[in-house]
């Protein structure tokens, strides 16, 4: 019901496996995704965990794994970068900003994430990362619809209409216990952060850790409007 053809629309093809796949596991999500796509297919991962980046790897070995480095970054996440490609069973790529932070400070001036958070972010996270997916025709992410109220609606499959891309959550569905027992029986890295108060990881200057009550993004812009980097909306 969900396979591919040569002519298939893609947009049509995602509103498609998206209803079809709503009750999948993320297992069957993922293997839909890597027999669709193939090497066109491909990972992202903020390395906040690798849970996705792990499923992955369980259906396609040597799967692609993406890591924007803004330049922001805690130690922590880049740590948690380097472990992953060095016991996981992916191929870890790197994109970057095509300016350095001392670059984008000698243009815009400095902490630029204070004074216009989103253009910040559309220069070190949203462009290199449509640059990077170029060569791939599907993307997977680890979004969850109890994150936040503006994630509760996120599908299964969907469709990117920013990128033109099929857009794949395949733990959409799943809540923060759920990622707790994959974590717990598979021994999946994680970011340590998330045992120091942090339930959402970002970048060092823009995250802080939440309050008891708060939801899980609610660490990110804190105090302002804002609750997207823009690329997921």
């Amino acid at each position: 019901m969900t396979a591919r053809t040569e002519t298939d629309d893609p947009r049509a093809l995602a509103e498609r496996a998206g209803r079809a796949l709503e009750d999948a596991s993320a297992l069957e999500i993922l293997t839909w995704a890597v027999d669709t796509f193939g090497a066109r297919f491909c990972v992202t991962s903020s390395m906040e965990d690798a849970v996705v980046a792990h499923l992955a790897s369980r259906v396609r070995p040597g799967v692609d794994v993406v890591f924007l480095d803004t330049g922001y970054h805690f130690p922590e996440t880049l740590g948690t970068r380097d472990a992953v490609e060095a016991v996981m069973d992916v191929r870890l790529i790197t994109l970057t900003p095509r300016r350095t932070v001392a670059e984008q400070d000698a243009e815009h001036g400095p902490r630029l994430h204070d004074r216009d958070p989103d253009l910040c972010c559309a220069l070190r996270k949203v462009a290199p990362l449509e640059e990077g997916l170029a060569e791939y025709d599907a993307w997977a992410t680890g979004l969850r619809r109890d994150e936040s109220p503006t994630r509760a609606n996120t599908p299964v499959v969907g469709w990117d209409e920013k990128r033109g891309k099929v857009k794949i959550s395949p733990i959409a569905r799943w809540t923060q216990d759920d990622v707790d027992a994959y974590v717990a029986e598979h021994g999946v890295l994680t970011n340590p952060l998330l045992m120091d108060g942090y339930a959402s990881v970002g970048c060092a200057p823009c995250t802080r850790r939440v309050l008891e009550g708060e939801d899980a993004r609610a660490g990110r812009w804190a105090g302002r409007a804002k609750t997207e980097c823009g690329l997921h909306g």
